[in-house]
Protein backbone atom coordinates (compact mmCIF):
# COMPACT_ATOMS: atom_id res chain seq x y z
CA UNK A 1 0.00 0.00 0.00
CA UNK A 2 1.04 3.61 -1.17
CA UNK A 3 1.57 5.97 1.83
CA UNK A 4 -0.76 8.73 1.65
CA UNK A 5 1.23 11.70 0.23
CA UNK A 6 -0.65 13.96 2.30
CA UNK A 7 1.14 14.09 5.30
CA UNK A 8 4.66 14.64 3.30
CA UNK A 9 2.87 17.46 1.28
CA UNK A 10 1.96 19.28 4.98
CA UNK A 11 5.50 18.92 6.15
CA UNK A 12 7.04 20.36 3.33
CA UNK A 13 6.81 24.03 3.82
CA UNK A 14 10.60 24.94 3.62
CA UNK A 15 12.42 25.26 0.49
CA UNK A 16 16.42 25.10 -0.09
CA UNK A 17 16.97 28.77 0.43
CA UNK A 18 14.49 29.23 3.83
CA UNK A 19 16.37 26.32 5.02
CA UNK A 20 20.05 27.68 4.52
CA UNK A 21 18.92 31.20 6.08
CA UNK A 22 17.36 29.02 9.08
CA UNK A 23 20.35 27.14 9.97
CA UNK A 24 22.49 29.99 9.69
CA UNK A 25 20.60 31.77 12.34
CA UNK A 26 20.44 28.32 14.12
CA UNK A 27 24.21 28.64 14.04
CA UNK A 28 24.33 32.39 15.09
CA UNK A 29 24.71 34.36 12.35
CA UNK A 30 23.20 37.41 12.50
CA UNK A 31 24.27 39.56 9.76
CA UNK A 32 25.08 38.88 5.60
CA UNK A 33 26.59 41.55 3.54
CA UNK A 34 25.94 40.74 0.11
CA UNK A 35 24.72 41.80 -3.50
CA UNK A 36 21.65 39.78 -5.16
CA UNK A 37 21.53 38.89 -9.05
CA UNK A 38 19.06 36.37 -10.86
CA UNK A 39 21.15 33.33 -9.61
CA UNK A 40 20.36 34.18 -5.85
CA UNK A 41 17.30 36.04 -6.21
CA UNK A 42 15.07 32.71 -4.40
CA UNK A 43 17.56 32.96 -1.38
CA UNK A 44 17.00 36.70 -1.31
CA UNK A 45 13.40 35.92 -1.23
CA UNK A 46 13.68 33.94 1.67
CA UNK A 47 15.38 36.76 3.41
CA UNK A 48 13.14 39.18 2.95
CA UNK A 49 10.52 36.63 4.65
CA UNK A 50 13.31 36.53 7.83
CA UNK A 51 13.62 39.86 9.85
CA UNK A 52 15.88 38.20 11.99
CA UNK A 53 18.91 38.53 9.88
CA UNK A 54 20.34 41.55 8.94
CA UNK A 55 21.57 42.35 5.25
CA UNK A 56 24.05 44.79 4.47
CA UNK A 57 23.73 45.69 1.01
CA UNK A 58 27.18 46.43 -0.25
CA UNK A 59 28.19 48.15 -4.10
CA UNK A 60 30.67 45.23 -5.14
CA UNK A 61 31.04 41.84 -4.77
CA UNK A 62 34.84 41.89 -2.77
CA UNK A 63 33.47 44.57 -0.49
CA UNK A 64 31.27 41.87 0.64
CA UNK A 65 33.87 39.66 1.57
CA UNK A 66 36.12 42.68 3.14
CA UNK A 67 32.82 43.60 5.05
CA UNK A 68 32.39 40.42 5.92
CA UNK A 69 35.92 40.44 6.89
CA UNK A 70 35.83 43.09 9.44
CA UNK A 71 32.71 42.02 10.95
CA UNK A 72 34.72 38.71 11.33
CA UNK A 73 38.24 40.26 12.79
CA UNK A 74 36.49 43.04 15.18
CA UNK A 75 34.25 40.08 17.01
CA UNK A 76 35.88 36.45 16.46
CA UNK A 77 32.97 35.37 14.90
CA UNK A 78 32.33 34.04 10.83
CA UNK A 79 31.77 36.91 8.68
CA UNK A 80 28.82 35.73 6.21
CA UNK A 81 28.22 37.24 2.24
CA UNK A 82 25.85 36.14 -0.23
CA UNK A 83 26.62 36.79 -3.96
CA UNK A 84 25.00 35.65 -7.26
CA UNK A 85 26.48 33.40 -10.40
CA UNK A 86 28.96 34.63 -12.34
CA UNK A 87 30.65 37.77 -11.97
CA UNK A 88 29.06 37.72 -8.98
CA UNK A 89 31.02 35.12 -7.15
CA UNK A 90 33.98 35.69 -9.56
CA UNK A 91 34.30 39.31 -8.12
CA UNK A 92 34.46 37.75 -4.61
CA UNK A 93 37.74 35.76 -4.67
CA UNK A 94 40.09 39.04 -4.20
CA UNK A 95 38.38 39.16 -0.72
CA UNK A 96 38.87 35.19 -0.53
CA UNK A 97 42.67 35.23 -0.95
CA UNK A 98 42.53 38.13 1.68
CA UNK A 99 40.85 36.05 3.80
CA UNK A 100 43.11 33.03 3.40
CA UNK A 101 46.69 34.66 3.75
CA UNK A 102 44.94 36.27 6.89
CA UNK A 103 43.06 33.27 8.67
CA UNK A 104 39.70 35.45 8.58
CA UNK A 105 36.94 33.01 8.72
CA UNK A 106 34.61 33.87 6.06
CA UNK A 107 31.29 31.94 4.65
CA UNK A 108 30.33 32.73 1.03
CA UNK A 109 27.36 31.04 -0.41
CA UNK A 110 27.38 32.50 -4.14
CA UNK A 111 24.06 31.15 -6.06
CA UNK A 112 24.34 29.15 -9.37
CA UNK A 113 22.53 28.81 -12.56
CA UNK A 114 20.01 25.84 -11.83
CA UNK A 115 21.32 22.35 -12.18
CA UNK A 116 20.04 21.20 -15.57
CA UNK A 117 22.03 24.37 -17.13
CA UNK A 118 25.47 23.27 -15.32
CA UNK A 119 27.95 23.01 -17.69
CA UNK A 120 25.86 24.35 -21.30
CA UNK A 121 27.08 27.93 -20.69
CA UNK A 122 24.41 29.42 -19.52
CA UNK A 123 23.99 32.90 -18.73
CA UNK A 124 26.24 34.01 -15.53
CA UNK A 125 27.44 30.76 -14.95
CA UNK A 126 30.77 29.95 -13.92
CA UNK A 127 32.84 27.34 -12.32
CA UNK A 128 32.43 28.36 -8.78
CA UNK A 129 34.26 25.49 -7.18
CA UNK A 130 37.31 25.84 -9.97
CA UNK A 131 37.84 29.56 -9.66
CA UNK A 132 37.37 29.55 -5.32
CA UNK A 133 39.47 26.17 -4.87
CA UNK A 134 42.80 28.01 -4.52
CA UNK A 135 41.37 30.84 -2.47
CA UNK A 136 39.32 28.98 -0.05
CA UNK A 137 40.15 26.55 2.92
CA UNK A 138 37.13 24.38 1.83
CA UNK A 139 34.70 24.47 -0.92
CA UNK A 140 30.93 22.66 -1.49
CA UNK A 141 28.38 22.35 -4.15
CA UNK A 142 24.80 21.77 -2.48
CA UNK A 143 23.51 18.51 -4.64
CA UNK A 144 20.25 18.39 -3.45
CA UNK A 145 17.85 20.48 -1.86
CA UNK A 146 17.67 18.12 1.47
CA UNK A 147 21.00 18.33 2.54
CA UNK A 148 21.77 22.38 2.85
CA UNK A 149 21.12 21.98 6.28
CA UNK A 150 24.38 19.59 6.93
CA UNK A 151 26.57 21.48 4.37
CA UNK A 152 25.87 24.56 5.87
CA UNK A 153 26.67 23.49 9.12
CA UNK A 154 30.22 21.76 7.66
CA UNK A 155 30.77 25.11 6.13
CA UNK A 156 30.55 26.65 9.55
CA UNK A 157 32.84 23.81 11.43
CA UNK A 158 35.48 24.35 8.48
CA UNK A 159 35.67 27.92 8.65
CA UNK A 160 35.98 28.26 12.09
CA UNK A 161 37.90 25.46 13.53
CA UNK A 162 41.81 24.80 13.17
CA UNK A 163 43.39 27.75 11.30
CA UNK A 164 40.29 29.53 10.89
CA UNK A 165 39.47 30.56 6.79
CA UNK A 166 37.44 31.09 4.04
CA UNK A 167 34.83 28.45 2.65
CA UNK A 168 32.86 28.74 0.10
CA UNK A 169 28.98 26.89 -0.70
CA UNK A 170 27.48 27.08 -4.44
CA UNK A 171 23.70 26.70 -4.35
CA UNK A 172 22.09 26.27 -7.56
CA UNK A 173 18.71 27.89 -8.26
CA UNK A 174 16.65 25.03 -8.79
CA UNK A 175 17.53 23.88 -5.46
CA UNK A 176 17.21 27.10 -3.58
CA UNK A 177 13.85 26.59 -4.38
CA UNK A 178 13.27 22.65 -4.01
CA UNK A 179 11.26 22.03 -0.96
CA UNK A 180 12.76 20.33 2.00
CA UNK A 181 10.97 18.10 3.91
CA UNK A 182 11.13 19.39 7.29
CA UNK A 183 13.61 17.06 9.95
CA UNK A 184 14.89 17.66 13.50
CA UNK A 185 17.42 20.65 13.69
CA UNK A 186 20.61 18.91 13.70
CA UNK A 187 22.73 19.60 16.39
CA UNK A 188 24.94 22.35 16.51
CA UNK A 189 28.69 20.65 14.97
CA UNK A 190 31.23 19.51 17.79
CA UNK A 191 33.89 21.74 18.19
CA UNK A 192 37.46 19.25 17.81
CA UNK A 193 40.18 20.61 19.93
CA UNK A 194 43.03 20.39 18.85
CA UNK A 195 45.15 18.09 21.39
CA UNK A 196 47.84 19.70 23.82
CA UNK A 197 51.57 18.58 22.49
CA UNK A 198 53.10 15.70 24.36
CA UNK A 199 54.13 16.67 28.23
CA UNK A 200 57.89 16.10 27.17
CA UNK A 201 57.95 18.73 24.56
CA UNK A 202 56.10 21.82 26.94
CA UNK A 203 58.79 20.75 29.75
CA UNK A 204 61.72 20.98 27.35
CA UNK A 205 60.41 24.38 26.39
CA UNK A 206 59.47 25.84 29.43
CA UNK A 207 63.58 24.82 30.22
CA UNK A 208 64.38 26.61 27.23
CA UNK A 209 62.65 29.97 28.54
CA UNK A 210 63.62 29.74 32.07
CA UNK A 211 67.45 29.47 31.02
CA UNK A 212 67.69 31.94 27.81
CA UNK A 213 69.56 34.45 28.58
CA UNK A 214 68.58 37.02 25.37
CA UNK A 215 64.60 35.56 24.39
CA UNK A 216 62.31 37.16 22.52
CA UNK A 217 58.66 36.83 22.45
CA UNK A 218 57.01 36.64 19.41
CA UNK A 219 53.37 36.78 18.58
CA UNK A 220 51.36 36.59 15.52
CA UNK A 221 47.66 36.91 14.53
CA UNK A 222 46.63 33.33 15.44
CA UNK A 223 46.83 34.58 19.12
CA UNK A 224 44.43 37.00 18.40
CA UNK A 225 42.07 34.43 15.98
CA UNK A 226 42.29 32.41 19.02
CA UNK A 227 40.76 34.67 21.04
CA UNK A 228 41.26 36.87 24.46
CA UNK A 229 42.21 33.70 26.64
CA UNK A 230 45.02 33.33 24.16
CA UNK A 231 46.37 36.23 24.52
CA UNK A 232 46.37 36.59 28.08
CA UNK A 233 47.63 33.88 28.58
CA UNK A 234 50.61 35.27 26.18
CA UNK A 235 50.72 38.56 28.53
CA UNK A 236 51.49 36.15 31.44
CA UNK A 237 53.87 34.29 30.08
CA UNK A 238 56.17 37.45 28.66
CA UNK A 239 55.75 38.75 31.93
CA UNK A 240 56.46 36.04 34.14
CA UNK A 241 59.18 35.50 31.35
CA UNK A 242 60.67 38.96 32.04
CA UNK A 243 61.31 38.77 28.27
CA UNK A 244 61.01 41.59 25.72
CA UNK A 245 57.74 40.79 23.26
CA UNK A 246 57.35 41.85 19.62
CA UNK A 247 54.58 41.50 17.52
CA UNK A 248 53.57 40.83 13.83
CA UNK A 249 51.62 43.54 11.44
CA UNK A 250 48.60 41.01 12.15
CA UNK A 251 49.27 40.73 15.98
CA UNK A 252 49.50 44.02 16.37
CA UNK A 253 46.61 44.76 19.95
CA UNK A 254 47.83 40.87 21.01
CA UNK A 255 49.86 42.69 23.80
CA UNK A 256 49.44 46.20 25.38
CA UNK A 257 51.77 48.58 23.08
CA UNK A 258 51.87 50.40 26.50
CA UNK A 259 53.69 47.78 28.08
CA UNK A 260 57.50 48.41 28.90
CA UNK A 261 58.23 44.84 27.43
CA UNK A 262 56.67 45.34 24.26
CA UNK A 263 59.13 46.21 21.43
CA UNK A 264 57.33 47.67 18.46
CA UNK A 265 56.41 46.00 15.58
CA UNK A 266 59.22 43.98 14.12
CA UNK A 267 59.80 42.85 10.16
CA UNK A 268 60.22 44.90 7.22
CA UNK A 269 59.17 48.33 8.61
CA UNK A 270 59.23 47.41 12.16
CA UNK A 271 61.20 49.19 14.61
CA UNK A 272 65.12 48.96 14.94
CA UNK A 273 65.10 47.67 18.91
CA UNK A 274 62.60 44.91 17.67
CA UNK A 275 64.70 43.34 14.75
CA UNK A 276 68.02 43.81 16.84
CA UNK A 277 66.59 42.07 19.04
CA UNK A 278 65.64 39.26 17.30
CA UNK A 279 68.72 38.77 15.61
CA UNK A 280 70.94 38.57 18.70
CA UNK A 281 68.49 36.44 20.77
CA UNK A 282 69.59 33.11 22.07
CA UNK A 283 65.68 31.73 22.00
CA UNK A 284 62.28 32.93 20.29
CA UNK A 285 59.56 31.84 21.07
CA UNK A 286 56.80 32.25 18.11
CA UNK A 287 53.11 32.02 18.85
CA UNK A 288 50.17 32.01 16.19
CA UNK A 289 52.93 33.57 13.60
CA UNK A 290 53.87 31.72 10.32
CA UNK A 291 57.91 33.34 9.70
CA UNK A 292 56.66 35.30 6.72
CA UNK A 293 59.35 36.83 4.34
CA UNK A 294 57.95 40.40 5.73
CA UNK A 295 59.09 39.31 9.23
CA UNK A 296 62.08 37.13 8.55
CA UNK A 297 64.10 39.35 5.91
CA UNK A 298 67.08 37.24 4.43
CA UNK A 299 66.47 33.70 6.00
CA UNK A 300 70.28 32.72 6.10
CA UNK A 301 70.82 35.90 8.23
CA UNK A 302 67.48 34.92 10.70
CA UNK A 303 68.21 34.86 14.10
CA UNK A 304 71.44 33.04 13.41
CA UNK A 305 71.84 32.13 17.44
CA UNK A 306 68.40 30.93 18.77
CA UNK A 307 66.61 28.37 19.36
CA UNK A 308 63.13 28.45 17.73
CA UNK A 309 59.80 27.33 19.88
CA UNK A 310 56.97 27.43 17.39
CA UNK A 311 53.64 27.53 18.74
CA UNK A 312 50.51 27.11 16.06
CA UNK A 313 47.10 25.57 15.83
CA UNK A 314 48.21 24.80 11.75
CA UNK A 315 51.12 21.67 11.20
CA UNK A 316 51.51 22.91 7.38
CA UNK A 317 52.57 25.94 9.06
CA UNK A 318 55.63 24.40 12.16
CA UNK A 319 58.66 24.15 9.76
CA UNK A 320 57.43 25.31 6.78
CA UNK A 321 60.11 28.40 6.33
CA UNK A 322 62.14 28.18 9.56
CA UNK A 323 62.78 24.50 11.35
CA UNK A 324 61.54 24.84 14.62
CA UNK A 325 63.91 23.05 17.63
CA UNK A 326 60.60 22.67 20.00
CA UNK A 327 57.26 22.26 17.54
CA UNK A 328 53.99 22.51 20.02
CA UNK A 329 51.52 22.01 17.33
CA UNK A 330 47.64 23.22 19.14
CA UNK A 331 45.51 25.84 20.02
CA UNK A 332 47.56 29.08 21.49
CA UNK A 333 45.10 29.20 24.17
CA UNK A 334 45.07 26.01 26.22
CA UNK A 335 49.33 25.38 25.05
CA UNK A 336 49.85 28.88 26.13
CA UNK A 337 48.26 27.95 29.72
CA UNK A 338 50.13 24.63 29.65
CA UNK A 339 53.02 26.18 29.32
CA UNK A 340 52.72 28.81 32.01
CA UNK A 341 51.93 25.92 34.91
CA UNK A 342 55.58 24.23 33.42
CA UNK A 343 57.69 27.61 33.90
CA UNK A 344 55.92 28.92 37.13
CA UNK A 345 58.41 28.28 39.88
CA UNK A 346 61.57 27.76 37.69
CA UNK A 347 64.53 29.62 38.31
CA UNK A 348 65.12 32.19 35.48
CA UNK A 349 68.67 32.93 33.75
CA UNK A 350 69.95 36.60 34.58
CA UNK A 351 68.18 38.95 31.81
CA UNK A 352 69.17 42.15 33.27
CA UNK A 353 72.26 42.53 30.63
CA UNK A 354 70.10 42.11 28.04
CA UNK A 355 67.51 44.42 28.86
CA UNK A 356 70.47 47.19 29.43
CA UNK A 357 71.44 46.12 25.42
CA UNK A 358 67.75 46.47 24.37
CA UNK A 359 67.30 49.90 25.64
CA UNK A 360 70.34 50.98 24.09
CA UNK A 361 68.74 50.15 20.73
CA UNK A 362 65.43 51.98 22.10
CA UNK A 363 67.68 55.00 22.73
CA UNK A 364 68.60 55.59 19.07
CA UNK A 365 64.94 56.22 18.72
CA UNK A 366 64.23 55.13 15.23
CA UNK A 367 60.63 55.84 14.85
CA UNK A 368 61.81 59.56 15.12
CA UNK A 369 60.72 62.01 12.16
CA UNK A 370 60.72 66.02 11.10
CA UNK A 371 57.86 67.12 12.67
CA UNK A 372 57.77 70.58 10.63
CA UNK A 373 55.25 73.20 11.06
CA UNK A 374 55.46 73.63 7.14
CA UNK A 375 54.08 70.11 6.09
CA UNK A 376 51.58 67.47 7.64
CA UNK A 377 53.98 64.76 8.23
CA UNK A 378 52.11 61.32 7.81
CA UNK A 379 54.01 60.33 10.68
CA UNK A 380 52.52 62.75 12.73
CA UNK A 381 48.83 62.48 10.97
CA UNK A 382 49.06 59.33 13.07
CA UNK A 383 50.26 60.30 15.63
CA UNK A 384 47.59 62.75 16.63
CA UNK A 385 45.05 60.44 15.27
CA UNK A 386 46.36 58.48 17.89
CA UNK A 387 46.19 61.65 20.39
CA UNK A 388 42.93 62.00 19.67
CA UNK A 389 41.38 58.50 20.04
CA UNK A 390 42.85 58.25 23.42
CA UNK A 391 39.81 56.76 25.27
CA UNK A 392 37.62 55.85 22.64
CA UNK A 393 38.37 52.47 22.40
CA UNK A 394 38.42 52.86 18.84
CA UNK A 395 38.92 50.21 15.78
CA UNK A 396 41.18 50.81 12.91
CA UNK A 397 41.29 49.75 9.66
CA UNK A 398 43.57 50.65 7.06
CA UNK A 399 44.39 49.90 3.48
CA UNK A 400 47.58 49.32 2.03
CA UNK A 401 50.48 51.01 1.63
CA UNK A 402 52.76 53.75 3.22
CA UNK A 403 49.70 54.89 5.42
CA UNK A 404 49.50 51.23 6.83
CA UNK A 405 52.98 51.01 8.19
CA UNK A 406 53.32 54.60 8.95
CA UNK A 407 49.86 53.52 11.21
CA UNK A 408 51.16 50.00 12.53
CA UNK A 409 54.32 52.25 13.39
CA UNK A 410 53.00 54.72 15.16
CA UNK A 411 49.06 54.35 16.49
CA UNK A 412 49.12 52.39 19.90
CA UNK A 413 46.25 49.18 20.31
CA UNK A 414 46.30 47.86 24.19
CA UNK A 415 43.51 45.33 23.21
CA UNK A 416 43.32 42.27 20.54
CA UNK A 417 40.66 43.40 17.43
CA UNK A 418 40.88 46.89 17.66
CA UNK A 419 43.22 46.69 14.53
CA UNK A 420 42.11 45.16 10.99
CA UNK A 421 44.52 45.41 8.31
CA UNK A 422 45.40 43.29 5.06
CA UNK A 423 48.59 41.99 5.42
CA UNK A 424 49.27 38.22 3.65
CA UNK A 425 47.81 39.50 0.59
CA UNK A 426 48.45 43.02 0.61
CA UNK A 427 44.73 43.79 -0.51
CA UNK A 428 44.29 48.06 -1.85
CA UNK A 429 40.71 48.56 -1.21
CA UNK A 430 39.95 46.35 2.26
CA UNK A 431 40.35 49.21 4.51
CA UNK A 432 37.11 51.10 3.86
CA UNK A 433 34.34 47.95 3.07
CA UNK A 434 36.32 46.35 6.84
CA UNK A 435 35.62 49.65 8.87
CA UNK A 436 31.98 49.30 7.67
CA UNK A 437 32.17 45.34 8.98
CA UNK A 438 33.13 46.35 12.10
CA UNK A 439 30.87 48.98 12.03
CA UNK A 440 28.03 47.28 11.69
CA UNK A 441 29.14 44.81 14.52
CA UNK A 442 29.84 47.48 16.91
CA UNK A 443 27.51 50.36 16.52
CA UNK A 444 28.75 51.91 19.67
CA UNK A 445 32.06 52.08 18.78
CA UNK A 446 34.07 54.60 17.16
CA UNK A 447 35.50 53.26 13.61
CA UNK A 448 38.24 54.52 11.57
CA UNK A 449 39.61 54.05 8.02
CA UNK A 450 43.00 55.22 7.72
CA UNK A 451 43.79 54.72 3.66
CA UNK A 452 45.54 56.28 1.04
CA UNK A 453 44.47 58.07 -2.04
CA UNK A 454 45.36 55.21 -3.77
CA UNK A 455 44.41 52.77 -1.97
CA UNK A 456 40.26 54.45 -1.35
CA UNK A 457 40.01 54.85 -5.20
CA UNK A 458 39.56 50.80 -5.12
CA UNK A 459 36.60 50.49 -3.03
CA UNK A 460 35.05 54.06 -2.70
CA UNK A 461 31.98 53.06 -3.87
CA UNK A 462 31.30 51.79 -0.74
CA UNK A 463 30.62 55.33 0.60
CA UNK A 464 27.30 54.54 -0.41
CA UNK A 465 27.04 51.33 1.75
CA UNK A 466 27.64 53.52 4.93
CA UNK A 467 25.55 55.63 4.12
CA UNK A 468 22.31 53.51 3.41
CA UNK A 469 23.38 51.76 6.15
CA UNK A 470 23.54 54.97 8.99
CA UNK A 471 27.22 53.68 9.80
CA UNK A 472 29.39 56.26 11.18
CA UNK A 473 32.41 55.42 9.59
CA UNK A 474 35.27 57.76 10.21
CA UNK A 475 37.88 58.08 6.90
CA UNK A 476 41.24 59.52 7.68
CA UNK A 477 42.82 59.98 4.26
CA UNK A 478 46.83 60.59 3.83
CA UNK A 479 46.59 62.16 0.78
CA UNK A 480 50.45 62.36 -0.90
CA UNK A 481 49.19 62.26 -4.56
CA UNK A 482 51.64 59.25 -5.41
CA UNK A 483 50.98 55.44 -4.81
CA UNK A 484 53.16 56.00 -1.77
CA UNK A 485 54.93 52.66 -1.19
CA UNK A 486 55.60 51.96 -5.18
CA UNK A 487 57.26 55.28 -5.67
CA UNK A 488 59.29 54.81 -2.48
CA UNK A 489 60.39 51.63 -4.00
CA UNK A 490 61.30 53.11 -6.91
CA UNK A 491 62.89 55.80 -5.49
CA UNK A 492 65.54 53.79 -3.30
CA UNK A 493 65.54 50.16 -5.28
CA UNK A 494 64.99 51.10 -8.72
CA UNK A 495 67.16 54.12 -9.69
CA UNK A 496 63.89 56.94 -8.80
CA UNK A 497 62.80 55.65 -12.07
CA UNK A 498 58.86 56.85 -11.39
CA UNK A 499 56.85 54.53 -13.94
CA UNK A 500 53.21 55.03 -13.18
CA UNK A 501 53.05 55.54 -9.46
CA UNK A 502 51.77 59.16 -9.33
CA UNK A 503 47.79 60.11 -10.73
CA UNK A 504 47.31 63.08 -12.60
CA UNK A 505 43.77 63.32 -11.85
CA UNK A 506 42.65 62.55 -8.63
CA UNK A 507 39.25 63.59 -7.56
CA UNK A 508 38.20 65.98 -5.38
CA UNK A 509 37.75 63.80 -2.93
CA UNK A 510 35.72 66.82 -0.68
CA UNK A 511 33.17 66.80 -3.17
CA UNK A 512 33.25 63.25 -4.11
CA UNK A 513 32.48 62.02 -0.36
CA UNK A 514 29.38 64.78 0.08
CA UNK A 515 28.05 63.70 -3.00
CA UNK A 516 27.60 59.71 -1.35
CA UNK A 517 26.23 62.02 1.33
CA UNK A 518 28.89 62.00 3.83
CA UNK A 519 30.36 65.05 5.79
CA UNK A 520 33.64 65.94 4.50
CA UNK A 521 36.88 68.64 4.87
CA UNK A 522 40.50 69.15 3.87
CA UNK A 523 42.58 69.87 5.93
CA UNK A 524 46.72 70.99 4.20
CA UNK A 525 48.39 73.08 7.68
CA UNK A 526 49.59 71.05 10.59
CA UNK A 527 48.75 73.90 13.04
CA UNK A 528 44.86 73.07 11.88
CA UNK A 529 44.98 69.49 12.18
CA UNK A 530 44.19 68.76 15.81
CA UNK A 531 41.26 70.64 15.20
CA UNK A 532 40.29 68.87 11.76
CA UNK A 533 40.77 65.41 13.60
CA UNK A 534 38.20 66.49 16.40
CA UNK A 535 35.54 67.41 14.20
CA UNK A 536 35.73 64.68 12.14
CA UNK A 537 35.80 61.78 15.21
CA UNK A 538 32.70 63.91 16.92
CA UNK A 539 30.29 63.54 13.96
CA UNK A 540 27.11 61.42 14.35
CA UNK A 541 27.22 60.75 10.68
CA UNK A 542 30.20 59.19 8.79
CA UNK A 543 32.80 61.58 7.94
CA UNK A 544 35.77 62.14 5.54
CA UNK A 545 38.95 63.58 6.43
CA UNK A 546 41.05 64.79 3.42
CA UNK A 547 44.71 65.46 5.05
CA UNK A 548 47.20 66.66 2.71
CA UNK A 549 50.04 64.72 3.73
CA UNK A 550 53.85 65.59 2.22
CA UNK A 551 54.31 64.02 -0.85
CA UNK A 552 57.87 63.06 -0.70
CA UNK A 553 58.25 61.30 3.14
CA UNK A 554 59.60 57.59 2.79
CA UNK A 555 58.72 54.74 5.22
CA UNK A 556 61.78 54.38 7.92
CA UNK A 557 63.01 52.15 9.14
CA UNK A 558 63.18 49.45 6.58
CA UNK A 559 64.32 46.37 6.11
CA UNK A 560 65.40 46.37 2.07
CA UNK A 561 65.05 43.13 0.37
CA UNK A 562 67.63 40.32 0.51
CA UNK A 563 69.02 42.37 3.81
CA UNK A 564 69.00 40.62 7.41
CA UNK A 565 67.70 42.61 10.96
CA UNK A 566 70.85 43.69 11.76
CA UNK A 567 71.34 45.79 7.66
CA UNK A 568 68.13 48.06 8.62
CA UNK A 569 67.90 51.12 6.56
CA UNK A 570 66.96 53.90 9.40
CA UNK A 571 66.46 56.69 6.70
CA UNK A 572 67.36 57.33 3.08
CA UNK A 573 71.04 56.49 2.46
CA UNK A 574 71.55 55.75 6.61
CA UNK A 575 71.90 51.70 7.57
CA UNK A 576 72.27 50.84 10.92
CA UNK A 577 76.00 49.50 11.82
CA UNK A 578 76.48 47.52 14.80
CA UNK A 579 79.99 49.20 17.16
Amino acid sequence: MKPDPAPLLARASHNGASTLIDTLLALGVDTVFGYPGGAVLPLYDALHAQPRLRHVLVRHEQAAVHAAEGYARSTGRPGVVFVTSGPGMSNTTTGLLDALCDSIPVICISGQVATTSIGTNAFQECDALGISRPVTKWNRQIRTADETAAVVHEAYAQATQGRPGPVLIDFPKDLQLAQVIETAPLPPAATVAAPLPDSTDLERAASLIAGARQPVFYGGGGLINSGPEACAAFQQLVKLAAAPCTLTLLGLGAFPASHPAFLGMLGMHGTLEANLAMHHADLIVCVGARFDDRVTGRLDAFCPGAKIIHIDIDPASIHKVVRADVPLRGDCAPVLTALLAQLRGRLLADRQPWWQRIDGWRAQDSLAFDDTPDVIAPQALMRRLQAALNGRDAIVATDVGQHQMWAAQHMRFEQPRRWLTSGGAGTMGYGLPAAIGAQVAHPEKCVVCVSGDASILMNIQELATAVQHRLPVKVVLSNNGVMGMVRQWQELLHGGRYSHSYTEALPDFVALARAFGWQAHTVSRREELDAALAVCLACEGPYFLDVRVHGAENCFPMLAPGAGHHEMTLSKGKVYKER
